[in-house]
């Protein structure tokens, strides 16, 4: 199911993690970007413990004073045409409801995605994301009537938008498909055809949402403004939370019961959520991240200049790829000896999500340690 690290983790702060041997990681991989605000951020850590002494479950049946907390909060921060929100558990299950919403409210049978996209690993979203090795297994029961088009040709999008299309999803950064940046206008492109064409358009902000590119959405980079957007990740400082958020109409288009959870927008993930909004506005973490973005990307484009391995280093804020020209999983291994953990993007990109509190100086012993591995690869390369 999970393609592991040999490595046990016990214990996390900021951006620091610890073995069960003591020894201490800095975190580059940021729990696939969900350590955003840093492991065990105290405003979390203090507002779950506070939270599970009062109340932990509360099923969306009963009105609940912190989910009206961080409704409000969520709302306050997200584009102003996204009135209402669903709550759920994963960044799939908010593109599931996502998909769902734009097949109800239109009426139309066809989603757009795009080549190289990532969208989760459930049905509906396994049928919006690209890579043939995760939808392959499941080919029979997913989804038909999605159509892939190359993430940043405008015009291969405005061809395949048929009257048959509900919705265009889109990540406005790729994460899984190896931190593949838009071409300048592309996602304003996007947006105006699916306003000409009465298409809804879904930003996928699982990933580069919260701050992580150096704005509180990355949307906000090309002022974009959604139909409906996804959330996850990071949303709650660690705890499992999903939202879904729509203009009011869109939503409403959902009756009573169509479409529900039982833990979504629970207590206990409602307080970790509210702390988190807290955090990052407070700790003016979108800002942090486009200044230390801009740190580590030129680190790392020197190095690109040192070692011929390095193909490409591209990103946004603290939403980084350096593309080699092999295979990473040595320097993914090796790196655990050295004390650093990286995240991959495919087969040959090192994808870096590290949480936003990380420091200037850990950015650079990162560095120092990619050095080491990178000039190993050379030399067992013979480059």
């Amino acid at each position: 199911m999970y393609s592991k690290y040999p490595i046990t983790i016990v214990k996390g702060k900021g951006a620091l993690l610890w073995d069960k041997e003591g020894k201490e990681y800095i975190d580059f991989m940021g729990g696939y970007g969900v350590s955003i605000i840093g492991h065990c951020h105290p405003r979390v850590v203090n507002a779950i413990k506070e939270q599970c002494e009062k109340l932990i479950t509360c099923h969306g049946s009963l009105y609940n004073d912190k989910r009206a907390e961080f409704l409000e909060k969520i709302v306050n921060i997200t584009p102003k045409t996204l009135e209402k929100a669903f709550l759920c558990n994963s960044g799939a299950e908010s593109v599931e409801c996502a998909l769902k919403l734009a097949l109800k409210y239109t009426g139309k049978t066809e989603v757009v995605a795009m080549k190289r996209g990532y969208h989760g690993k459930t049905l509906g979203a396994l049928s919006a994301t690209w890579n043939m090795k995760y939808r392959k297994p499941f080919r029979q029961v997913i989804h038909p009537n999605v159509k892939f088009v190359p993430f940043g040709d405008a015009e291969a999008l405005r061809e395949t938008v048929s009257n048959n299309t509900a919705a265009v999803i889109v990540e406005p950064i790729q994460g899984e498909g190896g931190v593949n940046i838009p071409p300048n206008g592309y996602l304003t492109e996007v947006q105006e055809i699916c306003r000409e064409k009465d298409v809804l358009l879904i930003v996928d902000e699982i990933q580069t949402g919260l701050g992580r590119t150096g704005k509180l959405w990355a949307c906000q980079h090309w002022k974009v403004e959604p139909d409906v957007m996804c959330l996850a990740k990071g949303i709650a400082g660690g705890v499992p939370m999903g939202v879904t958020l729509a203009r009011r109409e869109v939503m409403d288009s959902l009756k009573v019961g169509e479409h529900t959870s039982t833990f979504g927008g629970n207590p206990l993930a409602c307080a970790a959520a509210s702390a988190t909004i807290d955090v990052l506005i407070s700790e003016k973490l979108p800002e942090r991240a486009a200044e230390l973005g801009n740190f580590f990307i030129e680190e790392l484009r020197g190095l690109q200049d040192e070692f011929k391995v390095v193909r490409d280093v591209r990103g946004l804020g603290l939403m980084v790829g350096l593309e080699s020209r092999f295979d990473v999983r040595n320097i993914l291994m090796k790196a655990l000896d050295y004390g650093l953990i990286l995240l991959y993007a495919g087969r040959n990109v090192l994808r870096f999500l590290p949480p936003l509190v990380i420091s200037r100086e850990q950015i650079q012993r990162g560095i120092t340690v990619l050095r080491e591995l990178l000039t190993e690869e050379e030399k067992a390369r013979k480059i």
